[in-house]
């Protein structure tokens, strides 16, 4: 199969079209405008790539997705919610979450100026979002990612103490799942996330679910700024 150049319109290829070596590499080019996201994400398909590279789009053959309600939390992170003095809000400040997932001590990056400056574009039009960890006044955590309709697409999270990205991702499933959310989508299985809940899928399960879940809305108070 040969990779698909993308032109001026917003038109993807089928994700089935997607290139097995690199696992899901789709198509590349076009632009990082809130049209061609949100038609992205609508259809499967994130960006992701370097500053030295066109712009990437991928939909990889397995995904991690997660049932709000399915969130483990372990024993010993039950114990740690219930003392903690951490603050968890919604919205508030999302683009320093963007700005510190890009910017973490010794690690690479692929959020990108332009990606940073594209995702803050769709915060402003009222569809990507962040949950952010505070200690009093202090931003320690947070994460952020696209909602399209009732699945939430994260992105990336970070965390500059103890458990703050794992309190942000159990406060998004709990918050989420409340106002009618159904799929949280963790993009890649790893260790880490499978160990909080998030179970793999195909490509071609989780087109279902976009397609079952994108036009479906959330209760319109989900994504108003609030402390939780």
């Amino acid at each position: 199969m040969q990779l698909h150049v993308l032109n001026e319109e917003n038109i993807f290829p089928d994700i089935e079209q997607a290139i097995d070596d690199p696992d899901g590499l789709l198509a590349m080019g076009g632009d990082l405008s809130p049209s061609r996201l949100i038609n992205a994400y609508r259809h499967g398909i994130f960006p992701w790539f370097s500053d030295d590279q066109p712009i990437l789009w991928w939909s990889p053959q397995t995904r991690a997705i997660l049932k709000p309600e399915a969130i483990h939390i372990s024993h010993s992170m039950k114990k740690w919610l219930k003392k903690t003095t951490y603050q968890t809000t919604v919205n508030h400040d999302f683009s320093s979450v963007i700005h510190y997932c890009a910017h973490r001590p010794n690690e690479g990056t692929w959020i990108t100026a332009g990606m940073q400056q594209a995702y803050i574009n769709l915060h402003r039009l009222g569809v990507a979002h962040s949950i952010e960890i505070w200690d009093e006044n202090a931003l320690i955590g947070g994460l952020y990612g696209v909602c399209i309709g009732q699945i939430f697409c994260g992105e990336s999270m970070f965390h500059c103490a103890t458990n703050a990205s794992k309190l942000a991702f159990i406060r998004l499933a709990e918050h989420f799942g409340k106002n009618g959310g159904q799929w949280i989508d963790a993009q890649m299985p790893t260790a880490h996330l499978t160990s909080m809940g998030v179970t793999p899928c195909s490509r071609q399960h989780f087109r279902s679910l976009i397609e079952q879940h994108r036009d479906h809305p959330l209760n319109k108070e989900c994504w108003i700024p609030q402390t939780l």
